[in-house]
């Protein structure tokens, strides 16, 4: 773990007030491994996640937590999200014991978001009351698709009706839920996906997340591609009904992926796309901490039995390169519909103005980027061309 002392050291970097700080804590089992999966999950054995490695674990998180308190020290966190893998698979009483445990170690903002990743299934269904009860805040279900083919071609676990049983469970425990939905599948036609955007509406999701199926390398899809995905223009034309119907049933498109009705838009994300601090925990977790005069980023262990054995130490870490600031700061910001503040890019960066200056031109003057000088937003053109956008402040 990094030296603070050596962290609070003049440097290059002048950040005039530390960002917010939010909390990852990745949860790394699954039931089984999806074929487009490239996150780091882990297939449990048949019967489920034993007591004895969930317990574990959960050790190892508090270990891993009180290892980074220094770095963190006095800072509030604005929230938490609970990924994976399945963190459902986790029972009710040892999320709350997650939760319990960082409450203790960790000042939370008293409206403080606490977002847990389930999947649908039978399972799960019955645990989703009781995450509510345990201090989850909000639950953002893996549905995927409602097409029991798609869903067997997906490798999911769950079946279209088990999907249907999660969100009505998901919509009468929590205020504030998340639908996540994938688009371009295999064989997917307009008309097949205006009936998933149908039933996903139905449930009133006051949050929707929308991920076109890619190819990932080291994944089964990528040495095992399913036939007939829709070409670049049939995706686009997806994209575009997406909007519209989403429009139409009230909620609206904030980041290139994300919908949300007003006042349920994702915290956690919108901080890591505004180029906020985040403290990662757990196996594979990735952190992002600002100090004076430096940004540092960090990466945990990645399997689980090496995380476990040394949690309160990390695999890498380094310093964010003065040079390469600009160019994450815009991987982030520029997904946002109506991008950030210009101001936000020097305070988050510590960077002068002269250093995007003329990436900053040339984006406007190629119609990508509005002309207000006090914002950094796409225009609609900026939006559909994002990859070129952000590739100018490479």
């Amino acid at each position: 773990m990094a030296d603070l002392a050596h962290l609070m050291r003049p440097g290059t970097l002048q950040l005039p007030a530390l960002p917010p700080l939010a909390l990852y804590v990745h949860l790394p089992w699954c039931l089984r491994k999806c074929p487009y999966c490239d996150f780091n999950s882990h297939e449990v054995k048949l019967g489920g996640l034993p007591d004895e490695t969930a317990q574990a674990y959960l050790a190892a998180l508090r270990a891993d937590l009180e290892a980074a308190l220094p770095l963190i020290w006095g800072r509030h966190v604005v929230s938490v999200f609970i990924g994976g893998g399945t963190p459902s698979l986790f029972n009710p009483e040892q999320i709350a014991q997650l939760i319990s445990d960082i409450r203790a170690r960790l000042p939370l903002e008293p409206a403080c978001e606490i977002t847990l990743e389930a999947n649908p299934g039978t399972f799960e269904t019955q645990r989703f009351a009781g995450f509510r009860q345990a201090g989850v805040t909000r639950l953002s279900v893996g549905v995927q698709s409602f097409d029991d083919a798609q869903l067997k071609t997906l490798g999911r676990v769950h079946s279209a009706s088990q999907a249907r049983e999660a969100l009505a469970e998901a919509a009468s425990a929590f205020e504030t839920f998340n639908l996540d939905l994938m688009y371009a599948l295999p064989g997917q036609t307009l008309d097949a996906l205006a009936r998933e955007l149908d039933t996903a509406l139905s449930f009133n999701p006051p949050h929707l997340s929308i991920y076109h199926l890619t190819i990932e390398p080291n994944t089964v899809f990528a040495t095992r591609t399913p036939e007939r995905l829709p070409d670049a223009d049939l995706a686009s034309d997806m994209l575009d009904l997406i909007t519209a119907q989403t429009q139409s049933a009230g909620l609206s498109r904030y980041e290139v992926s994300a919908y949300a009705r007003e006042g349920h838009r994702c915290q956690h994300n919108l901080n890591y796309w505004e180029f906020g601090d985040y403290l990662g925990i757990g196996a594979g977790a990735h952190s992002k901490l600002s100090f004076p005069h430096r940004v540092l980023r960090q990466v945990r262990w990645r399997e689980p039995a090496a995380y476990m054995a040394q949690a309160d130490k990390v695999s890498n870490e380094h310093e964010v390169a003065r040079k390469d600031l600009p160019f994450e700061f815009m991987l982030n910001a520029l997904r946002l519909k109506d991008g950030v503040a210009f101001t936000q890019f020097l305070e988050r960066t510590g960077l002068p103005p002269s250093s995007i200056g003329t990436a900053l031109q040339t984006a406007r003057d190629s119609g990508l980027l509005a002309a207000d000088p006090a914002r950094i937003q796409p225009t609609e053109r900026g939006f559909d061309f994002l990859s070129d956008l952000q590739q100018l402040f490479l």
